[in-house]
């Protein structure tokens, strides 16, 4: 349909004042097909030509001749429907003939996604799931859309977070390891966090060993340090363990440890060329009233860094590192302001990729009450909820199919369970709260991953069933002729526009209703045609569009990080 649309933008082009990416931005789908596959409206033109929309419709339908299109005026709008034949011919052969790489496009430049930011005193919890499979995905669609991305990650490995888990199991480890725990090994770090959270109750005088601590790994004490090591060592390697069930592959890992020191010389300099002042208590600060953002305080009175100093640094250093076109930060919404604040300085440094940065906000995961026990109440880890899901995957499975081998069982039940998890989380708009319901995310019912995973494999079934390999490259198209075929080949043509407003629009949602929206479309084909018992002519020319709506099912699952499965 890109084909058609960019027409479209053409010959309206040579008529209208307004440039393509105005055209383009204009054009809608009608709710209803009746109306036509696309509608220009006309309101825009009104003031400049002193005419109504309505008879500026009427003027460009006589003017606009375009192959295999029509112009019908409908009121204020301009309708265009495209010829049957010409739409199933070119949107059924391009997707034949790019396959696998039908909706890839070429916009060629260096980004950055960071994702996902722990610390390394806990495991992984549902926040960092939306952190990961928001941030895989953006990078998968980025990619998609032709860019070179690199995924890194920040990882938060000092300060006195990390100094309760070091003094807890100072205290209470007794040369315990993981492996003797028969804990994994973030897991085991995270439950020495709680112990100092429960022992500092009744142990006033921890928060002074605490703050000891800190100085002490800050001068470099050989002892503390060899703890600090040993410690986030099993953090970290609890945290792989969890990116390989999800599949999630970080290219570089920035460790605050090594980074921490390094912006305050930034910010001394900056106070030398007067781009920061010190307040009346000797802290420097960064003057933003003008921005709406108050005063900052990057290097405290006493000379010691905060926590956006590191930031600072961090994007030099990145910057050096990839010389990026594009930083994305992939963050809860509850720092919104702190990335506000952060670009700002980066525009009073005068660093050209001050406005190259985009903070990638997010909301909340919450769970029904009741539905799953927790490790502190009420934050769920990764690794809980997976094992969940696939619990429930695999008790469902084993009753539909009770002589289904082990193996099998065991590779389906992980599909299925993941494809479950990612689609939910990603089916909502990223700014949004919303509560994640297992038994939800797993139905064959509704907007949910196993729904559009069936239909693929129903397509799969139908091909099994036929018992032959037809030459659908010959199938004749113009065969497709019912208004049933038209929505189904419209709804194929809408994919790379759709996935390419996904990454620009950095909106994954955009990309899973679409996917429902197809496997939907398929649906109520499938009932409505019996494909096998047509006549080979036209069976065949049905085959080759169905095995298209296979083709663009999979594209897009993929860029989901969703396997397929062939047989449910």
């Amino acid at each position: 349909m890109d084909k058609f649309r960019q027409e479209i933008i053409s010959a309206l082009k040579a008529h209208v004042s307004l440039t393509d990416e105005e055209i383009d931005s204009s054009l809608e789908i009608p709710p209803d097909p009746k109306l036509g596959d696309y509608a220009f409206p006309c309101f825009p033109l009104a003031k400049a030509l002193k005419k109504s929309p309505v008879d500026i419709a009427k003027e460009l339908a006589s003017k606009l001749a375009i192959p295999n299109i029509i112009a019908k005026p409908n009121g204020p709008y301009l309708n265009f429907f495209i010829a049957k034949e010409a739409a199933a011919e070119s949107v059924l052969k391009e997707i034949q003939k790019e396959g696998d790489n039908h909706g890839r496009q070429h916009h060629k430049s260096v980004v950055l996604v960071e994702s996902p930011g722990p610390n390394t005193n806990k495991p992984l919890h549902l926040g960092h799931l939306r952190n990961i499979l928001l941030g895989s995905t953006i990078a998968n669609l980025l990619r998609f859309y032709g860019n070179d991305v690199h995924i890194v990650n920040v990882v938060n490995d000092r300060g006195v977070h990390i100094c309760k888990s070091m003094l807890a199991y100072q205290k209470f480890g007794s040369g315990l390891t993981p492996e003797k725990a028969h804990r994994k090994s973030d897991y085991f770090v995270g439950d020495f966090y709680v112990k100092y959270s429960q022992a500092e109750k009744d142990h006033p005088e921890f928060e002074q060993e605490i703050q000891q601590m800190l100085l002490k790994w800050e001068d470099g004490d050989k002892e503390t340090r060899e703890l600090w090591k040993k410690l986030n060592t099993w953090a970290v390697e609890g945290f792989k363990e969890t990116y390989r069930r999800l599949n999630f592959k970080i290219e570089r890992d920035y460790y605050e440890s090594d980074t921490y020191m390094h912006g305050k010389d930034i910010i001394l300099d900056g106070l030398k060329k007067g781009i920061f002042q010190k307040d009346e208590e000797g802290a420097v600060v960064a003057d933003l009233e003008k921005q709406g953002l108050g005063k900052k305080v990057l290097l405290r009175a006493n000379g010691t860094s905060v926590y956006i100093t590191q930031d600072i640094y961090m994007a030099k250093k990145r910057y050096e590192d990839y010389k990026f076109d594009e930083m994305i930060y992939v963050v809860g919404n509850e720092q919104e302001f702190h990335f506000k604040v952060l670009f700002e300085l980066f525009r009073l440094l005068g660093w050209k990729f001050a406005d190259s940065c985009y903070h990638f906000s997010y909301g909340m995961v919450e769970l029904p009450e009741g539905k799953m026990k927790s490790r502190e109440g009420n934050v769920v880890d990764i690794d809980e909820l997976i094992d969940e899901v696939m619990g429930i995957a695999s008790a469902e499975l084993k009753e539909r199919y009770p002589e289904l081998p082990k193996a099998e069982l065991e590779r389906r039940t992980k599909v299925i369970a993941m494809a479950a998890i990612r689609f939910f989380f990603l089916k909502f708009d990223p700014p949004r709260n919303f509560v994640y319901n297992p038994k939800e995310s797993l139905s064959f019912e509704g907007e949910t991953g196993p729904y559009v995973l069936y239909a693929y494999a129903r397509i799969c079934s139908i091909f099994k069933k036929l018992g032959e390999k037809p030459e659908l490259s010959k199938a004749d198209l113009s065969l497709l002729t019912t208004e049933q075929d038209r929505k189904l080949i419209m709804a194929l043509g809408a994919f790379r526009q759709t996935a390419e407003e996904a990454a620009t629009r950095r909106r994954p949602s955009l990309l899973t209703h679409y996917l429902f929206e197809l496997a939907t479309a398929f649906t109520e084909y499938y009932h409505a045609n019996p494909v096998l018992k047509e006549k080979k002519a036209l069976r065949d020319a049905r085959l080759a569009l169905i095995d298209c709506v296979r083709t663009v099912l999979k594209a897009g699952l993929n860029l989901l990080d969703i396997e397929v499965l062939e047989e449910m």
